[in-house]
């Protein structure tokens, strides 16, 4: 390319987020480039362990124009299988992707006929009306404060296999999807594994006889939006899901929640307060945790009822097997991991957002980008795949479609009408 390309729109990002903007940018007939620092689901080769699947079922591979039409509907696709589907969906419309390409800043360049964006990159630069940012939610591990340990910490985004581990127990910390699935993983292969739990969102992976996530859209949990929470920062922090995912055949795809964890083996603390050298602290808030999550998930279990009852399924759904209370062993605040033999801590606390190269003010004190469905305060600039960006589903892979429709909706100028037609071919 020459050294500065003009475009109408830079979408940064080719992940399923980046790819569904660029997917309505092509049926709108929009001229656009998508910068992806990799390849395309880049995130996905490289930042997640080699056992995972995702937790929510196929049918809810529903990106714009590519509904899943697989003949597997109830299976959860590898990590692998899923980069394969995005690079499947990527060739479905020949998206005009330039990857192994990094993004070193965005920023302004007024000019006479209004303020566009230049975006600089390590193979040139694009002049551009419009860029969509469309990586990712968070970028950088979440390192809790106090931690000073004489032991390697892991990342869950580095975590690969036991076998690439220290020798020795393991101390994870975090207990929504990542850290169970780990800390399980862990126990499995013969390691001692402890657990540190903080808040977290329990749920069972089937109830009624179908799938939570089913669930889970029929009652519109999914689809509740920003504005009718009454506490937003809290929703944006919202724990994932303590549910695994798996082929159908596999053990895995039962429920994983702290109960299934501690009759394993896996010895189950509190919300870790700090670690210095080889001194680890927890704080005394386990059970009020545990039992905070699980009336949560019976609040949701309550509002599943309701809604069979209503809708008169009850004749095609099983009964209420609602789980029981998770029920644990009293926990040390206190571990010598010298003493006990643990040799690695694994980082499952989440991520932070990260966007150095955005050189446009837009970004809260916290790092993340200020936007409304998907809109920032500098006209020309977006966002998508943010944590509850405006639907509670907004970063899932299943949710993207709909903060792609805003956006699209938005750059193309025709306003809510436009929204709705979006809306209906994603679905479609």
């Amino acid at each position: 390319m020459s050294t500065t390309e003009p475009v109408e729109t830079v979408v940064i990002g080719a992940g399923h987020a980046g790819l569904a903007v660029s997917r309505m940018l092509t049926d709108a007939g929009r001229d656009h480039v998508v910068i992806e620092r990799g390849r395309v689901a880049e995130r996905w080769r490289t930042e997640r362990w080699d056992s995972v699947h995702l937790i929510s079922p196929s049918w809810m591979l529903r990106l714009p124009g590519m509904p899943y039409a697989g003949s597997a509907p109830d299976s959860f696709l590898s990590a692998g299988g899923f980069v394969r589907h995005l690079e499947g969906y990527a060739r479905s419309f020949c998206a005009p992707v330039v990857d192994r390409t990094t993004v070193l800043s965005v920023v302004h360049a007024p000019g006479p006929g209004g303020t566009r964006f230049r975006v600089h990159t390590d193979r040139g630069t694009w002049l551009a009306a419009n860029v969509v940012v469309a990586t990712g939610p968070y970028e950088l591990p979440n390192v809790p404060t106090g931690l000073r340990p004489d032991v390697p910490v892991v990342p869950a985004t580095r975590y690969r296999n036991p076998e690439t581990l220290p020798a020795g127990g393991v101390l994870v910390v975090g207990a929504s999807a990542s850290g169970v699935q780990i800390a399980d993983e862990l126990r499995r292969s013969g390691r001692d594994v402890t657990i540190a739990v903080g808040r977290h969102t329990r749920m069972p992976r089937r109830y009624r006889g179908v799938d939570v996530y089913f669930w889970m859209e029929q009652t519109g949990r999914l689809s509740r939006t920003i504005d009718t929470v009454p506490d937003p920062v809290a929703a944006r922090r919202e724990p994932s899901l303590q549910l695994v995912g798996g082929s159908e055949l596999e053990r895995s795809v039962a429920d994983l929640d702290l109960g299934v964890l501690s009759a394993s083996g896996v010895r189950v603390v509190g919300r870790m307060h700090s670690v210095d050298r080889s001194v680890a602290r927890f704080r005394s808030d386990l059970h009020h945790n545990v039992a905070a999550a699980d009336a949560a998930m019976s609040s949701f279990l309550t509002a599943v009822d309701d809604h069979v009852e209503r809708t008169s399924m009850r004749h095609h759904v099983w009964g209420a097997d609602r789980p029981a209370p998770v029920a644990l062993p009293s926990a040390p605040e206190r571990l010598d991991l010298r003493a006990e033999g643990i040799g690695t801590i694994v980082l499952a606390t989440g991520q932070r957002p990260h966007f150095p190269w955005l050189r446009v003010p837009v970004l809260t004190q916290g790092g993340a980008v200020r936007q409304r469905r998907g809109v920032t305060p500098a006209p020309g600039l977006y966002v998508v795949g943010q944590r509850f960006q405006h639907r509670r589903d907004s970063a899932t892979i299943d949710g993207a479609r709909f903060g792609a429709a805003d956006v699209v909706a938005h750059i193309v100028g025709t306003g809510a009408r436009t929204v709705e037609a979006l809306e209906e071919q994603a679905v479609s």
